[in-house]
Parts: C-alpha cells; sequence; structure tokens
C-alpha cells in the first residue's frame, strides 16, 4: 500500500532538516534531496516496525500547509 504523506524541509545550519507532520517523524541530510530521501527510509521504517495502535495514535490524517502574514514591529 502506498500513502502520500507531507515532508516540510529546512535549511539548519549546514544541513536541512525534514519533517513529516503526518506523524512526527523526522530525519536530516546535507542536501534537500538527501534530507528528503532519509526521510522516506525514516518513515518506511516507521510503518514497518510500528504497532498498528501506534500508527493509529501518531497519524494526523488532515495536514494543511499556507502561508499567513503578519504585522512585524
Amino acid at each position: 500500500m502506498n500513502r502520500k504523506l507531507t515532508a516540510i524541509i529546512e535549511r539548519e545550519d549546514d544541513g536541512y532538516v525534514a519533517l513529516c507532520p503526518e506523524v512526527d517523524v523526522a530525519s536530516q541530510g546535507d542536501t534537500i534531496g538527501e534530507a528528503r530521501n532519509n526521510l522516506k527510509e525514516a518513515l518506511e521504517l516507521f510503518f514497518e516496525a510500528a504497532s498498528a495502535e501506534e500508527v493509529t495514535s501518531r497519524l494526523h490524517e488532515e495536514v494543511y500547509i499556507t502561508h499567513v502574514d503578519i504585522a512585524v514591529g
């Protein structure tokens, strides 16, 4: 079974951190591609090793990514 999940990748120091907010799994890498691939591997390992109860308790079915405009200063 395939599942489409969200990957949020941001620069941190001299590398990148990748986060999947649906199950709160993160990884990192030296490049965006490496961080994405490492996150994919971490997610596959999570779904292999986690019990059905853990997956159910951590899985957020609805995640929304958006921008907000705020006044600063």
